[in-house]
């Protein structure tokens, strides 16, 4: 009856891990997703109106972009560093179109950096992990 607790117990105790490894990972916004997490754009278009509790960035990105390709493992890294304290997302500019012509994104990668109570800062081309970082500290962390 121990061992069978103690079993029970290990599983548990994996399950759970693996399951607050999830929000440490990067996830893909869609329009509706965007208008949900980030800024609805289409009820208030003239004022910006962060809508979550937790600072974001966003990667606009396309599949064929190798700068792009080569943001996506830092930023995996980023997501689990910052886990709980930011989000992290990223938007395909070639299914989003209307979200990359709101943000007048015109080369990628393009990271948005959305702090609360604060205006969006942009920031164009791929960045080394160093000046991500300090980006995250001082935009979003505000350390």
């Amino acid at each position: 009856m121990k061992n069978f607790m103690m079993r029970r117990f290990v599983i548990l105790l994996l399950f759970l891990s693996s399951t607050f490894m999830i929000f440490g990972e990067v996830k893909q916004l869609s329009k509706k997703d965007f208008l949900e997490k980030v800024y609805n754009y289409e009820k208030n278009p003239t004022e910006w109106k962060f809508q979550s509790s937790r600072p974001c960035v966003i990667d606009f990105y396309a599949t064929w972009c190798g700068p792009c390709k080569a943001m996506a493992p830092l930023l995996d890294e980023i997501s689990k560093t910052y886990a709980g304290k930011i989000d992290v997302y990223k938007i395909d500019v070639d299914v989003e179109r209307e979200l990359s012509a709101v943000f007048g994104i015109r080369s990628i990668p393009t990271l948005l950096f959305c702090s609360i109570g604060a205006q969006p800062q942009m920031a164009q081309g791929a960045m080394p992990k160093d000046a991500l970082v300090k980006a995250i500290e001082e935009i979003l962390l505000k350390k």
